[in-house]
């Protein structure tokens, strides 16, 4: 039999009697695409004709195939879902920067504007697909676990980046895939191999770089923005975001496709700013940014947020993961140029080995799960 895939390893071999995987962005039901199978190209029926799976048309006969000859198709264009992944990195960089441009609004009032903008991009959606506001009974207790650690993650991240250098606040996140493997294997039984347990001690020495505590590197630590504690409760902070960031990845991998995407945003916006509204009451922080170019500030936040968060999907929609991944790495490029040329601010020798050492992790960490799922992938064709 020979396979013809009509996404990224979304047709299954049929000899092995599995039906072929619905494609990314379709749901499960009748209205779901379903192979067509077609004669493959140069090959003569002898007997049994040799056939192939096609998950590009719906039930057509060969000749009316997309493969058929002579037949146009429309070209991807090569490298676009990379280039989404750069502008991705770029919008959220730029929003990072803003928000240490910003003065005199907390973090968690700032979370509370990101979560307004995503509640008005989510609603419509929820409507259009008719998926409800609260989901399957089932998957109720993980979505609100998924929308509270999604929320509390923002909420740290914005809080070390306004206390602690732009780029050593971002190099910190970079330590999540390496985090999400760790917890997927304690709480999902994945496998953890050996270079996994190598790229988690490259991510710790990476953010002890950054951190630099004084019984490692003395009293007198450089490079830093204000006092030293507020440059290690930034840590704390980062290094707890990036814990509930991987932490609602094994939840959202737990849940799988039995929960459509907008919902898990749903949960994550309105259980976010339900908790920033009660936390910004009790410690009375509630209020409106004093200057004009502030507000503006508050508002280019949440659209290159959400922005960011679009294009991040429709490059994991047209382009694998692994790549992606690598590509993200950019994140922390943008954030060492957006520091030096806006904020003045020179990062340390210390800050450029971390930054070097938890970017190999998180890639290496991506390389591998790369491979790993094109091993299978292959191993399902034969």
């Amino acid at each position: 039999m020979v396979l013809c895939q009509g996404g990224e390893g979304d047709a299954a071999p049929a000899a092995g009697g599995k039906e072929s995987d619905v494609p990314p962005g379709r749901e499960d039901g009748a209205g779901a695409v379903q192979p067509c199978l077609c004669p493959a190209p140069g090959v003569e029926a002898a007997g049994a004709e040799e056939r192939r799976a096609c998950g590009c048309c719906s039930g057509m006969s060969w000749p009316c195939c997309c493969e058929a000859p002579g037949t146009k198709k429309k070209a991807a264009c090569p490298g676009l879902g990379l280039f989404y992944t750069i502008l991705s990195a770029f919008l959220f960089s730029v929003a990072s920067l803003f928000l240490k441009k910003i003065e005199d609004v907390h973090s968690v009032e700032v979370s509370a504007f990101r979560c307004v903008f995503q509640m008005a991009f989510v609603l419509p959606g929820l409507i259009y697909y008719k998926t409800g506001f609260l989901g399957p009974k089932g998957k109720r207790i993980f979505l609100f676990f998924r929308g509270f650690l999604g929320s509390t993650a923002m909420v740290l991240l914005y809080y070390a980046y306004q206390v602690m250098p732009l780029a050593d606040a971002t190099v910190i996140t970079f330590t999540s895939p390496v985090f999400t493997s760790l917890l997927a294997w304690i709480f999902l039984k994945e496998k953890y191999s050996l270079w996994d347990l190598l790229f988690t001690l490259f991510a710790i020495t990476g953010v002890i770089l950054i951190a630099r505590p004084p019984f490692l590197f003395g009293s007198h630590v450089t490079g830093i923005e204000g006092s030293y504690t507020d440059h290690l409760k930034g840590t704390i902070a980062a290094i707890t975001s990036t814990l509930s960031a991987a932490s609602t990845i094994v939840i959202l991998r737990k849940v799988g496709k039995s929960v459509h995407y907008f919902l898990s945003i749903w949960y994550y916006a309105v259980i976010g700013l339900i908790g920033c509204v009660i936390a910004l009451f009790v410690l009375n922080e509630w209020r409106l940014p004093h200057c004009g170019r502030d507000r503006v500030f508050l508002i280019l936040i949440g659209l290159l947020g959400l922005g960011g968060q679009v294009f991040l999907t429709k490059a994991l929609q047209i382009e694998k993961a692994g790549p992606v991944s690598i590509m993200k790495t950019m994140d922390v490029v943008f954030a060492f140029i957006l520091q030096v040329l806006f904020l003045n601010h020179l990062p340390t020798w210390w800050t450029v080995g971390g930054a070097l050492c938890v970017v190999a992790s998180s890639s290496g960490t991506a390389i591998r799960k790369w491979r790993h799922s094109v091993k299978k992938a292959k191993q399902r064709e034969i």
